[in-house]
């Protein structure tokens, strides 16, 4: 059964869901440093981490012990974003926290009402402040599976957004997210698009890379972004040091590629404002 809340209007506030069901595609990577290089074009940015993982929290440099308020108490709790929300070291990027307390949300929420709406809830009463939202994207990382943080994602969700290893399997693990996407917006939020697809780990010494890359240009067109994200020892490394890849080396090529992703994001979005205008 959809939301009534489906029928308004696009608002500034635009929530994309950073989705694959498949791990290892790059997700969080693409979410921690994609909500970076938006901040740095001009955008305001809340990151929501909804995997008990909690990586695209360390990624950020909040560690455990700093996370008061998490998505757990958003989403079992009824907890405001405002109150979740910290902010990062970069100045435009506000993080809600994760921690290994989310993993027992399913259970928790079993017979409770608007369980797969929780987070849209949370988005919804953002949107409605009487100071505004305060941001311009939300990017909601989401967990490796199929399970109610992810429905709850979709659900809350404007757009998806795809990061895509160029590897083997990558193509099948698209097809089973491009199911969920058909399930979610036939059920629970019929407005649900997908945003882009951004390729992510390219190695162009590989002609495998050049392969599944042409294969989902081929089957998805405009939607695969322009820009690719290239393999980075860069990337791999700025978790560790609880930075974003922009922040540990900003002249790298990882670096540069999500800077180049970042205005492409912010042109399709512009693009289909004036569109819907």
């Amino acid at each position: 059964m959809s939301d009534p809340s489906d029928q308004r209007p696009y608002p500034a506030l635009r929530v994309l869901s950073v989705s694959n069901q498949k791990g290892g595609v790059g997700k969080t990577t693409t979410a921690i440093n994609l909500g970076t290089a938006l901040a740095a074009v001009g955008e305001k940015v809340l990151i929501l981490d909804v995997d008990p993982q909690g990586n695209a929290s360390t990624g950020l440099g909040v560690p455990r012990g700093q996370r008061k308020t998490t998505a757990y108490d958003l989403i079992v709790s009824g907890a405001s974003i405002k109150d979740a929300a910290v902010h990062t070291a970069l100045p435009g990027l506000d993080l809600v926290p994760s921690d290994p307390d989310l993993s027992g949300a399913e259970l928790e929420l079993a017979g409770a009402q608007r369980r797969s709406f929780r987070l849209r809830d949370a988005i919804q009463a953002l949107r409605e402040s009487p100071d505004g939202p305060g941001y311009t994207y939300v990017l909601i990382d989401c967990p490796p599976s199929l399970n109610l943080l992810t429905v709850n994602a979709m659900a809350a969700a404007d757009a998806v957004l795809v990061p895509l290893q160029c590897e083997f399997f990558a193509l099948e693990g698209l097809t089973q997210l491009m199911r969920t996407v058909d399930l979610v917006r036939g059920s629970l939020n019929p407005r649900l698009e997908i945003q882009g697809v951004v390729l992510t780990m390219y190695d162009r010494r590989n002609s495998l890379s050049d392969q599944v890359a042409a294969d989902v240009r081929a089957h998805f067109g405009d939607k695969v972004y322009d820009t690719v994200i290239p393999r980075n020892v860069r990337v791999s490394e700025a978790p560790s040091f609880g930075k974003p890849v922009l922040v540990y080396d900003l002249k790298c090529a990882g670096s540069q590629a999500y800077l180049k992703l970042a205005r492409e994001v912010v042109g399709r979005e512009r693009a289909r404002r004036a569109q819907a205008a």
